[in-house]
């Protein structure tokens, strides 16, 4: 017998969703009742960040759903493009908040449009158009921004370069990474307390991880995002005292993510 049969569907949905994506699946099983309430819009546009409209509405590809639960389980699986393909939204999978990942082309590359020292690329295994290839450079630095604004509220976010390295790759072995709140603090004083990070890729370290989209990653560094209020954010990548050549580094972008 469903015990909750004479509790209205619109009160169970409005309890649901001050719950979690888990629960409100977890609850399906508890009867019928539920199980409706749980499949309502009420429910899963909760779960939908609070500006979620104006960030499909820059989705390069349409974004028509007969449901919020769908519209939510697509951009938790399936990274959208935003912007003429200069940014990548999707939900974390660990904590349903929001996930940007900034395109190579976004980043600011010292001599990046020198075809000399990098070249541009497509790649089928990225969800970019382009990604940035290193050629040849004695010196590299890139760096790349998000306004805070765009961010989950009250979250902590490590900064990761998603990247490739070509066969053959050199003198990747030390760089600089920083992040900083750019009206905060300035490049002098981020880069006296700058981690030191290898993008180089040799058997046995584990220093990078693998996505499960094929690409390697490596933390850049983290910030605590509050009301959004702190302007944009950078992070940067450099290698600018040891002058000696680089090369085989491929760069997707890099990616803002909830920790």
């Amino acid at each position: 017998m469903d015990s909750f049969r004479f509790m209205p569907e619109g009160c169970i949905s409005k309890i649901l969703s001050l719950t979690s994506p888990k629960d409100a699946g977890r609850s399906s099983a508890v009867s019928q009742t539920f199980m409706s309430a749980a499949e309502s819009d009420v429910v899963w546009e909760s779960f939908l960040p609070s500006d979620y409209k104006d960030i499909v509405s820059r989705s390069d590809s349409p974004m028509d759903f007969p449901s919020k639960k769908q519209l939510y389980f697509s951009l938790f699986n399936s990274p959208i493009l935003l912007d003429g393909g200069k940014l990548s939204f999707s939900l974390d999978k660990k904590t349903g908040k929001k996930c940007y990942m900034v395109s190579a082309r976004e980043l600011v590359i010292s001599w990046g449009d020198t075809p000399h020292y990098w070249v541009w690329s497509s790649r089928p295994d990225s969800r970019f158009s382009e990604v940035a290839d290193l050629r040849f450079v004695y010196w590299h630095d890139m760096r790349g921004k998000i306004d805070t604004r765009l961010l989950s509220k009250r979250t902590k976010y490590v900064v990761y370069l998603v990247f490739k390295v070509a066969g053959g790759s050199y003198g990747l072995e030390n760089a600089n990474a920083f992040v900083r709140f750019i009206d905060c603090e300035s490049n002098n004083e981020a880069e006296e307390r700058a981690s030191v990070v290898s993008i180089s890729v040799k058997p046995g370290d584990n220093r990078h991880k693998r996505r499960v989209d094929g690409w390697l990653e490596i933390e850049m560094g983290n910030f605590f995002n509050d009301a959004g209020e702190d302007g944009d954010v950078e992070a940067r990548l450099m290698e600018t005292r040891r002058i000696f050549t680089k090369g085989g580094l491929i760069v997707q972008g890099m990616e803002f993510r909830p920790e």
